[in-house]
């Protein structure tokens, strides 16, 4: 290589600020090229000196700290593009823009993977002192967009991969399992929950592997199924009932209606209701003037706050309807008492006669109370299984922890033996014949269940090695791990976004990103780096091999090239074809074919057909 020039140009990092750098630049004496990023062959080379070539990322002014910097504030903080310029420039003086900051991310998880990658050798070590790693799979999303599968090491609590796939298939899903095995070794279970095609892949995951591997279902996801099957045909015909009386839209009329007519008294009605409520009148007769209307108001929204009697648990386990069902009986009974006791206020009286309109229908045999004794009766058969599992959905039983291990295997042979013991009671109490159909389909849907899945809710006892000291360890019961997992990367886009709804958040969002929030583990970062104070220079050490080529122009223009990955697309509208779909040149053309004068298709013709008008 022979010296062509010098060149002065600046350099930025955390450490040192701005300064100048002065590159020498060589070429080949006998005309040698090399690739350049575009791929175009070119001769210069520019020779950074050692020290430099640590701080600087690969043809760029940037530092590998800025990098790291800009990383760590958008995927581990979750920081907005200006927070993370306003940040760079108070606590370092740099100043860069919008559209750098966003390169630079891009940057950061193209070298945070290959670090993850370069580092699986050692991380692969500290699993296997652990005596092994259960495998937690589940997909996530929004409204369907964005599909990520994720790949979580749950005692250690390890994003091991992730990837996006264009739908929830498992010719999408074992692929990408199978890497994670090669580069981490086979786990000693695998959790999922009970989507098909998660099923299928751990199922063909776990046929390839020489030893026994248990593919467990999730607890909490197998008592939502269920319950979801036992409950939602008669939950949504109350829905439907309720919409088609519009009783809670009636209701809020009315509270509305009342609460303008209490004006800008409304405080001291507030405390008026609330000496009514304490009981200084025994008969608890309908207030006089406004108070009155006051308490009609407050029974109306004491109906409409029905979600305060779930759990936030969600369906199954909340049944709000039926909560609503129950209050709209209360509300009615107490309406009736008070409207047979002496009154003098007229207002209040018709208010309240108002009320009851709106909330008689709710009591009559056809149509609301079938379905809500039905929904009743099935609920309490799914509160019976949920007893034997004794999982509660707000804070599920962990049975993750190594601490008294033994304690825990004993529970946990407990709630086996209360399931099988509530199986058994279960058919017998089936009835064979008689009026009790829904009863014997809603038994039959849970034996069903239990049969089907049955042998998956077992086998959370791991027996350690002996060159590890023997003994045993519990796999978590439930993936609640993995989508605690999910739900914290949601929380962070919500928050750095500022919207509600993630699908084209999801679709944009790189799948390295859920690795960086593998940073937020001592004992992850310990492994690959040292420390996060060691993470530029290790991506720095990545890029050793050839200082001419940055490592994430390399991958980034490998991954360009989509094509090249020979995924078979089965979602019917990805994010690529609709830019496809929606351009004018799609609709001009529909638009000419439509106003062309062609026949219609099948309509007769004087034109002969082809094969005959060749004969």
């Amino acid at each position: 290589m022979h010296v062509q020039k010098t060149a002065l140009h600046g350099g930025r990092t955390l450490a040192h600020g701005t300064f100048q750098v002065n590159e020498t630049i060589h070429v080949c004496a006998t005309g040698c090229t090399k690739p350049g990023l575009d791929g175009k062959p070119v001769r210069a080379l520019i020779r950074r000196q050692p020290e430099v070539a640590a701080l600087l990322l690969p043809r760029s002014t940037v530092g590998y700290d800025v990098m790291t910097f800009v990383g760590l504030e958008r995927f581990v903080r979750y920081r907005q593009r200006d927070e993370i310029v306003e940040a760079l420039e108070r606590t370092s003086g740099l100043r860069v823009s919008t559209g750098e900051v966003s390169d630079l991310e891009r940057r950061f998880l193209v070298y945070l993977r290959a670090l993850h990658e370069e580092r699986s050798g050692d991380l692969r070590k500290v699993l296997e002192k652990d005596g092994g790693w259960p495998l937690h799979i589940d997909c996530t999303g929004e409204d369907g967009q964005g599909t990520l599968l994720g790949a979580y090491a749950g005692w250690r609590g390890w994003a091991l991969g992730a990837w996006k796939i264009p739908t929830e298939r498992a010719d999408a899903i074992l692929p990408r399992l199978r890497a994670v095995v090669a580069r981490f070794g086979a786990p000693c279970a695998v959790m999922r929950d009970l989507g098909k095609a998660v099923i299928e892949a751990g199922r063909d995951l776990v046929a390839d592997f020489t030893c026994k591997v248990p593919v467990l279902s999730c607890h909490l996801h197998f008592l939502k199924d269920i319950g979801k099957d036992l409950l939602d045909p008669a939950h949504g015909e109350l829905r439907e009932l309720f919409r088609r009386f519009a009783v809670p839209s009636r209701l809020s009329t009315l509270t509305r209606d009342l609460g303008r007519s209490l004006g800008l008294d409304v405080e001291q009605c507030r405390r008026d209701v609330a000496d009514w409520l304490a009981g200084e009148d025994e008969a608890f007769r309908l207030p006089d003037g406004k108070t009155g209307l006051a308490v009609v108001r407050a029974m109306g929204q004491w109906v409409l706050d029905y979600p305060h009697d779930g759990t936030d648990a969600g369906f199954p386990f909340d049944r709000p309807l039926l909560d609503l069902y129950r209050r709209c009986l209360r509300a009615l009974r107490a309406s009736e008492s008070l409207l047979w006791k002496p009154h003098d206020n007229a207002r209040a009286h018709a208010a309240l006669e108002r009320l009851h309109r709106i909330l008689e229908p709710v009591r009559s045999e056809l149509p609301f109370q079938r379905p809500a004794r039905t929904l009743e009766r099935r609920a309490r058969l799914h509160d019976e299984l949920r007893a034997a599992l004794r999982l509660q959905p707000e804070s599920p039983a962990s049975l993750a922890a190594p601490a008294d291990a033994k304690t825990q295997h004993l529970e946990l042979r407990d709630v086996e033996q209360a399931v099988a013991t509530f199986t058994c009671a279960l058919a017998k109490r089936r009835p064979e014949r008689g009026p009790a159909q829904d009863e014997r389909q809603a038994i039959d849907l849970v034996l069903a269940h239990l049969e089907r899945h049955g042998p998956s809710l077992w086998g959370h006892v791991i027996d350690l090695p002996l060159k590890l000291g023997g003994g045993i360890r519990l796999v978590e019961r439930t993936n609640v791990l993995l989508e605690s997992f999910w739900h914290e990367i949601k929380h962070g886009e919500r928050r750095r976004s500022g919207r509600k709804n993630l699908a084209d958040d999801f679709e944009q969002l790189p799948p390295e990103a859920v690795l960086a929030r593998n940073l937020t583990r001592a004992d992850y970062v310990t492994v690959v780096c040292g420390s996060l104070d060691n993470l530029p220079s290790a991506f720095a050490d990545l890029d050793a091999a050839e200082r001419s080529r940055s490592l994430a122009a390399s991958l980034r223009a490998a991954t360009s090239r989509a094509g090249d990955s020979g995924e078979i697309v089965s979602c019917s509208l990805p994010k690529v074809d609709r830019k496809l779909v929606r351009t004018d040149a799609m609709k001009d053309r529909i638009a000419a074919e439509v106003r062309s004068r062609a026949p219609r298709w099948g309509a007769p013709t004087q034109r002969a057909e082809p094969a005959r008008a060749a004969r």
